[in-house]
């Protein structure tokens, strides 16, 4: 899709801001990679769709240490000006090809957002249709924003990847990610024994309050008090903190076990050396999670709505923060202080 603000330096057909004829929205641009002070507020055109694309009147939308990476300039080909924001929920505005009708109420995520075509964070976006869900839900903005990645990463790592069975033992490991946290939860409601990792022994209220049935702290190797509770080691092994713990995490895991790699809180993507028949257990599988747009659409987001509405799927919020406070919001994440997921309302 490319850019879809003809503002933006060096597009096509250079449309100027001076136009006042032009509705405009805040948008949060970036122009180069660094800190989270690169994020700036600006006026922009509001994007015009195509057939095959849907104009969404953004409402929230939550962020994710994938736009962490991005904006630090670790996403491959990003080219700039560029809108982060791999993910965001409101009202269709405009969908020229008739796939929505205006005031539907939905969500979108993945896709290209926020890296080959400007994403979410903005006071509009627009994004194929192909990758766009409707809900129905009398849910807040502020909870709807915090579940469209969140809930695809942990439902597939679940349920795709690990292939999650009733009565299994679970361990997350980087529990009080936002996603493990929601892992936690789907979990728990589908039968697993939930067992999780923190660092912050004050954080156990938060994982047994989204299901967590046994908690370890982790002082970055947990599989000898793993194995003090499971000797057999566990059946699925959920990764959220990344190669600084994925040996240990192939340790707490059973013959014919799975350890899903899914996350890298971590910020290393590589290991120094890597030796698989060291590194990985006789009889466990290693496989990994990255969530794509089909997943995202795959994903049963009205059913999961309806259960976080019932009660029945608790989801914690962290913080909650304005468009204009990005700059804030950012440094929250990097700085692991949310205890939940972040969530911005525009």
């Amino acid at each position: 899709m490319g850019s879809r603000y003809p503002n933006v330096p060096g597009c096509p057909n250079g449309v100027s801001l001076e136009d006042k004829t032009m509705p405009t929205m805040k948008a949060v641009v970036m122009y180069e990679p660094g800190g989270p002070e690169v994020l700036k507020i600006e006026n922009r055109l509001i994007p015009t769709p195509k057939s095959g694309e849907v104009l969404i009147k953004v409402k929230a939308f939550g962020l994710n240490r994938s736009e962490l990476f991005t904006r630090q300039g670790l996403s491959p080909g990003l080219k700039f000006p560029r809108v982060l924001g791999i993910e965001a929920v409101g009202m269709v505005e405009s969908a020229p090809g008739e796939e929505f009708t205006k005031g539907d109420m939905v969500a979108t995520a993945m896709g290209g957002m926020g890296r080959q075509f400007d994403g979410g964070y903005a006071e509009y976006t627009c994004v194929p249709a192909q990758n766009v869900q409707v809900l129905k839900t009398t849910l807040s903005w502020e909870v709807l924003g915090a579940i469209p990645e969140m809930l695809q990463t942990a439902w597939g790592s679940l349920f795709k990847s690990l292939r999650l069975q009733k009565d299994e033992r679970l361990l997350i490991r980087g529990g009080t990610t936002a996603v493990g946290l929601a892992a936690a939860a789907l979990a728990k409601k589908h039968g697993a024994f939930v067992c999780a990792t923190t660092r912050r022994s004050d954080r156990e209220a938060l994982l047994h309050a989204s299901g967590v049935d046994q908690v370890f702290i982790d002082t970055g190797s947990i599989a000898d008090q793993v194995r003090e509770r499971c000797p057999r080691g566990v059946d699925k092994v959920l990764e959220l903190v990344g190669t600084t713990t994925l040996a240990d995490s192939l340790r707490c895991a059973r013959q014919r076990g799975i350890v899903c790699l899914t996350g890298m809180v971590g910020n290393k993507w590589s290991f120094e050396e890597f030796s698989p028949m060291e590194v990985i257990p006789t009889a466990v599988s290693l496989t990994t999670y990255a969530g794509e747009s089909e997943d995202f659409m795959l994903t049963p987001l009205d059913e999961l709505v309806e259960q976080i509405a019932a009660g029945t799927l608790p989801i914690q919020i962290g913080r909650t923060f304005r468009l204009d406070e990005i700059v804030e919001a950012h440094c929250c994440m990097e700085e692991n202080k949310a205890g939940g997921k972040i969530v911005v309302l525009t």
